[in-house]
């Protein structure tokens, strides 16, 4: 594991292989422990990158005002990167496309795993699901916020946390009590969020939307969404997947990002 300084925050990362770039950005759930998997296994043939955003894993706060995808160009240079394929779940998902939007030149391809979008309005129900979801949870309590969200996005609303693998249960465990604590403890900032919802035929970058259909049913729809107003997309839907096919579906996912790799 290595620490890099830039745009004014120390960030953890780890970088392995040689050849094409490819980075791997997380979810808001979750820290680059998530990638593994894919880290592991892509370190054969590209140069990988994954790292912790800004407030997450062993990243450092920062503060003051900052938006993800500067960050994220600012480390590409850091790293004599000049263009890279970008791998994205979640919030890693919207920050991607933030960065294909912002600096088109550096991004060769998307890959976009249940991903988010900046400046999306989630559904009524969708909202709706989650007000009772943690209507009795006290958003101190790191342990019963991160127990929510796992059975609500992990494992997703039709299924119980019991499918999921005990190893990846344990991680994203772990993961997500770090994040609430972070959320609950660590000191504020501001962060510039691009309106990137309206912007999304702008994108002409060759990109892989894949969903897990046991998702939230306002994610199965924005992926959906995504796929169909990017200019040069594709989508794959994975049947009986929550929000994290990369920790759930480990060897699909692989296999999905050598075919587009």
């Amino acid at each position: 594991m290595a620490m890099i300084e830039v745009n004014g925050t120390t960030f953890g990362y780890d970088e392995a292989g040689e050849g094409p770039a490819v980075v791997l950005l997380h979810a808001a759930i979750g820290d680059r422990r998530m990638w593994e998997p894919q880290f592991t296994a892509l370190a054969a043939t590209h140069r990988v990158i994954r790292y912790d955003r800004r407030g997450f894993g062993e990243s450092a706060d920062g503060l003051g005002e900052f938006a993800h995808h500067e960050d994220l160009l600012a480390l590409l240079d850091a790293r004599g990167i000049e263009q890279a394929t970008l791998v994205g779940a979640s919030m890693g998902g919207a920050v991607s496309l933030d960065t294909a939007l912002a600096a088109p030149e550096r991004v060769t391809r998307l890959v976009l795993l249940g991903s988010g979008l900046t400046g999306h309005t989630w559904p009524d129900h969708m909202q709706a699901d989650i007000a009772e979801l943690t209507r009795e949870v006290d958003p101190a309590d790191v342990r019963a916020m991160s127990e929510a969200n796992i059975r609500y996005l992990v494992a997703g609303p039709t299924r119980d946390v019991s499918v999921l693998p005990p190893e990846m249960l344990a991680l994203v465990r772990d993961m997500c009590e770090q994040v609430y604590h972070r959320l609950a403890t660590a000191p504020q900032w501001t962060e510039r969020i691009p309106d990137t919802r309206h912007r999304l035929a702008e994108i002409t970058t060759p990109a892989q939307v894949v969903i897990g259909l046991s998702d939230a049913l306002g994610l199965v729809e924005l992926s959906q969404h995504i796929a169909k107003s990017l200019p040069n997309a594709n989508l794959v839907e994975l049947p009986d997947t929550g929000h994290l096919p990369a920790l759930e579906r480990p060897d699909d996912v692989n296999a999905i990002l050598r075919k587009v790799l």
